[in-house]
């Protein structure tokens, strides 16, 4: 798994499950056309929702930039769900995706965080 900051993380068995079962599927899925596959989540105020599992057959993947095709996918949902970041929801939440290139073999998990910035000033009168 990689992360466009070069961060790597050791993953848990459940991660690591999730990964094979996903990478085992990368046969089947080119054979289909397909050249990525994603899950977006997004959260916000300690709520968060996770999308469905979709396939693209583009040159490229971004979030919400190309229409998705009707290769059945649904079957991958828990194992990317798995990949999903803890804690994405918290706070003022954070939104991504878990993407698998096809063609490559590489998973990866784009996550950004909202924060919030306040500035208080105090006056005497």
């Amino acid at each position: 798994m990689e992360s466009n900051a070069g961060n790597h993380k050791t993953l848990s068995s459940e991660e690591e499950a999730a990964k094979a079962a996903i990478r085992a599927e990368c046969d089947k899925l080119a054979k289909a056309g397909i050249t990525f596959v994603a899950v977006h989540f997004d959260g916000y105020g300690d709520d968060g929702a996770t999308g469905e599992v979709k396939c693209y057959d583009s040159e490229w993947y971004a979030w919400g930039e190309h229409e998705p095709g009707n290769h059945d996918a649904s079957h991958l949902q828990e194992h990317f769900e798995t990949l999903v970041p803890f804690g994405y929801e918290n706070d003022c939440g954070g939104f991504g995706d878990v993407v698998l290139d096809v063609n490559t073999r590489k998973l990866t998990v784009e996550r950004n965080d909202r924060f919030e910035d306040y500035t208080t000033t105090t006056y005497e009168v």
